[in-house]
């Protein structure tokens, strides 16, 4: 599952009576859990239905008499948000087990959908496993956690060695802060032409793709909590480091190192980086995600059997080298238990089996998921399941994860807005920070700390 979906969680969407046939009357079987789950397949889950298979025939083996039923919810990420939103309301219809996007687990935390799992946490060995960074990505406001989490993906720097061999530049490149990626893309621009010299999603219509692995890759890698303070309870004002990432993107378009800018913020451009920009040699360097394998490998959308000989992959860079070093953004899914839930003890009972480590080394691999445990990412099947894994998951430890809050859809639409003005209208990164200032404050009624 990508975090990059356009972010539309319509509270007052109106669903139509067929759009719930998946979560109309269940019974109330003592015996039974209900499983709901997303079927997307533009979300690239169409492995799910057999996976889920499997392991309830798992479950019903060794646990007699239990039964397990999979509801399958056909829909794009905000319906299917909205979808689960409505089923939890009620113990008549809530699921014993949901599919939830970590993204709006504090959302539905807050509007009591959801059961923390700390005291089985605590008594379960294998969350011992699981990465500090990734525990967090299921934690609420309040302290508690509310999933356990399927798994994840990273962000980094994708380039092609063909290219920078052309360019001078070494195939084992590795920029230690912003000036030395600006630097490989002035000179690939002076001596490959007819290229882009690097890519970074920019502007509203790409969406979380141009937010959180543009702008935030950017953000995150020029100090500690940029974007939100966790402990203040409030979220930051565009101080310098806002204005340093709004000013990257400037010198990366006015500079023409980057697309068109009409290009850059079409809806469509990270497909057609994917599947046409880097497997034709259009693209020099692509800040982009771990999940761009699956598309060129042989069952993929856009085979590429020469990818893994062509591309490099290098970390992110902080702004100047500052410690860690490097940056890199995650999201992810995770398996949660609704608040009326008449079965709890029955539903994390099946979480185990979900989670169980052969069960977990499956879904990474079916689904191209990055490890979030330390068994998984040790694991042989997945070291060596696609050319990159281990680059992708070593960068686990560096990232982050946006702040999972009811107001972060608006904050990244006003974020997305920055980016473009600054991107197609020549707005000064100053000027847009102080514009992002001014709707920040109205967005989150003035729940701000000003970051000089």
């Amino acid at each position: 599952m990508r975090p990059t979906a356009p972010l539309i969680l319509a509270a007052s969407l109106t669903l139509a009576a067929t759009s719930l046939t998946a979560c109309g009357a269940f019974g109330n079987d003592p015996h039974t859990i209900k499983v709901v789950y997303l079927r997307n397949t533009d979300n690239e889950v169409r492995h799910m239905d057999a996976y889920l298979s499997a392991v309830k025939k798992e479950f019903e083996r060794t646990h007699r008499g239990e039964k397990v039923k999979l509801i399958p919810i056909q829909a794009a990420q905000p319906d299917y948000w909205v979808k689960i939103q409505q089923m939890m309301r009620s113990a008549k219809t809530t699921p014993d087990v949901v599919y939830e996007d970590t993204f709006i687990i504090n959302s539905d935390v807050a509007s009591g959908y959801l059961r923390p799992l700390d005291r089985e946490l605590a008594r379960w060995p294998a969350w011992d496993q699981f990465l500090p960074q990734a525990r967090t990505a299921a934690k609420a406001e309040d302290g508690k956690t509310y999933g356990v989490p399927m798994g994840t993906d990273t962000r980094g720097l994708w380039f092609n060695k063909e290219i920078f061999a052309k360019a001078g530049l070494p195939t084992d490149w590795r920029p230690r802060n912003w000036a030395d990626l600006l630097a490989a893309a002035r000179t690939i621009k002076q001596r490959v032409p007819g290229v882009t010299p690097l890519n970074v999603y920019t502007g509203k219509g790409p969406g979380e793709a141009s937010v959180m692995q543009g702008f935030e890759m950017l953000l995150y890698g020029t100090g500690t909590d940029p974007l939100y303070e966790p402990k203040a309870g409030k979220w930051v004002t565009g101080g310098q480091g806002f204005k340093d990432a709004l000013g990257f993107l400037d010198t990366l378009y006015s500079q023409r190192l980057g697309l068109r800018p009409a290009e850059a913020v079409d809806p469509n451009v990270p497909t057609r980086v994917a599947t046409e920009l880097l497997p034709e040699g259009k693209v020099g360097i692509a800040l982009d995600g771990s999940w761009l394998g699956q598309f060129w490998i042989e069952s993929g959308g856009r085979p590429w059997p020469r990818w893994s000989k062509v591309l490099g992959r290098a970390p992110m860079p902080t702004q100047f080298g500052q410690p860690p070093g490097v940056v890199s953004m995650s999201g992810g899914w995770a398996w949660a238990i609704p608040a009326k839930s008449e079965k709890p003890e029955l539903a994390w009972k099946l979480i185990q089996t979900l989670q169980t480590t052969p069960n977990a080394v499956e879904w990474t691999l079916r689904d191209a998921q990055i490890a979030v445990r330390k068994d998984v990412a040790a694991d042989h099947r997945y070291r060596t399941s696609i050319p990159g894994i281990a680059f992708f998951t070593d960068l686990v430890r560096h990232t982050h994860y946006r702040p999972a809050l009811p107001e972060y859809p608006r904050v990244s639409a006003a974020i997305g807005e920055a980016m473009e003005t600054v991107t197609t209208s020549g707005t000064s990164p100053t000027k847009a920070a102080r514009e992002y200032d001014a709707e920040l404050r109205s967005l989150t009624d003035g729940k701000v700390v000003n970051r000089p």
